[in-house]
């Protein structure tokens, strides 16, 4: 059973000498290696094999505590679709979070994993009716409704007596994050109801009239990598103003707003980050003084923060099997991992750092194409990094901010099998999920 343990309430600085966006505990070591958590990322691969995700516990735990000492009355939960693995939901579990889940699988495994039930919610704008009924037996916290048919569908496995909470999500038309593909705080895209034209409203009003649900309040999620304050206080705006007309139509205050996540953090060196305390100061203020204007007792305020707990904890080792220079001088190192374990770059054209590791060389930088083994051209995981000009086969690279949207995304795209993820802690390591082998794919098979 997960349980709370009171622990320093400390956030990982990047001040340590490899700067952001390495995990705080990132040290150089002996040989050109980099210790995380205390661990030689050399020596773990060397144990572990690569491609290897090394996770940081103490920067997942610390984190999660910025959180919540940062938003003390609000009630913040982890989003288990960034990474999620039976260890994560203990960290973050026994942190103080609650877990928002977007699948069968995810509330499962939670579940299995000792998660208290009624800290979980469950999202999704597609939730079958085997998702519901699990949702209810297991009796999770809050349900999010995305759809007017999933009104009807989840009252009828509803009974008055017990009454499942529910959150309406709402769609603000606020536009924010990095990539038009997760920008789902405007119309257009199949999350949530407008409020623009009054769909929202209808879907407040249709859920307050099944006896079986109990109205708790607002949710919207605006996108993901969003680096500044700005768009959350727009949305802050206007779900305050959904609010209010659903006091002065129906009589009814709803008492909880969920802000949603799509915190942003850094990939590379010097790019911004959402600025967690600029975010619990301002948030809250502008929630009070909206309310303040319409008459409203303040809601309780919920977030849902997944990469900004999970991706710097997180550092993907690779190793280098072929450097091949072009006749027109471009140089590309081709690792044993690539878009099966990491589909962002070719997905988003999302950019990432990336540093030898294991060996020390006084070579000049030059730039390299580090690209994956995938049949595919895109499958290229960071374009122009600069590394040493000797860089050889056998060479071991580390990828920074790699804890969320990798592992959580990763396919068995050429049969190739998803890496071993392996925790590090205070000079410790051990393996929380191993590699995925040909016979994991053939065991799938039932016949031919």
């Amino acid at each position: 059973m997960t349980t709370v343990v009171a622990r320093p309430a400390v956030l990982p600085q990047s001040g340590h000498p490899l700067g952001s966006p390495w995990p705080a505990s990132a040290r150089a070591g002996a040989h050109g290696d980099l210790l995380v958590g205390g661990v030689g990322l050399a020596e773990a691969a060397d144990r572990f094999g690569t491609p290897l995700y090394v996770l940081d516990e103490q920067e997942v735990r610390a984190r999660a505590r910025a959180y919540r000492t940062a938003l003390p009355e609000a009630e913040v939960l982890y989003a288990a679709k960034a990474f999620l693995c039976s260890a994560m939901a203990d960290w973050v579990g026994e942190e103080g979070l609650g877990l928002d889940v977007c699948s069968a699988g995810e509330l499962r495994l939670a579940v299995a994993a000792g998660f208290p039930a009624h800290r979980i919610l469950l999202h999704g704008n597609a939730k079958s009716p085997e998702e519901l009924r699990l949702a209810l037996r297991l009796r999770v916290g809050r349900i999010v409704i995305d759809s007017l048919a999933e009104i009807p569908r989840l009252a009828a496995l509803t009974v008055a007596r017990s009454p499942q909470a529910v959150l309406v999500r709402v769609v603000p038309e606020v536009a924010a994050g990095h990539h038009p593909a997760v920008r789902t705080g405007v119309g257009g895209q199949k999350f949530g109801f407008p409020v623009r034209g009054g769909d929202a409203a209808e879907a407040v009003r249709r859920v307050l009239e099944q006896p079986g649900l109990r109205p708790a309040g607002l949710h919207c999620h605006l996108g993901s990598q969003i680096t500044e304050v700005e768009p959350y206080l727009t949305a802050v705006d206007r779900l305050v103003d959904l609010l209010a007309e659903v006091r002065d139509r129906h009589g009814v205050e709803l008492p909880e707003l969920d802000l949603g996540g799509g915190h942003g953090v850094r990939y590379r060196p010097g790019e911004p980050a959402l600025d967690l305390a600029d975010f619990a100061r301002r948030v809250p203020d502008r929630l009070a003084e909206a309310c303040g204007r319409h008459g409203l007792a303040v809601p309780r305020l919920l977030v849902e923060p997944g990469r900004a707990v999970a991706a710097p904890a997180g550092v993907a080792v690779y190793r280098v099997l072929t450097v091949k220079h072009g006749s027109d001088g471009r140089v590309f190192a081709a690792v044993d991992g690539g878009m099966s374990d990491n589909p962002r770059p070719a997905l988003y054209g999302s950019k990432y750092a990336v540093r030898l590791v294991g060996r020390a060389t006084d070579a000049a930088p030059h730039p390299v194409d580090v690209v994956g083994r995938h049949c595919e051209a895109g499958d290229v995981l960071v374009p122009g990094a600069l590394l040493p000009a000797d860089l050889r086969p056998g060479d071991l690279l580390a990828v920074p901010a790699a804890g969320a949207y990798q592992l959580s995304m990763a396919s068995g795209y050429n049969l190739v099998g998803r890496p071993a993820v392996a925790a590090v802690d205070r000079g410790r390591a051990r393996l929380l999920i191993r590699r995925e082998t040909v016979e994991d794919f053939r065991t799938r098979e039932v016949g031919r």
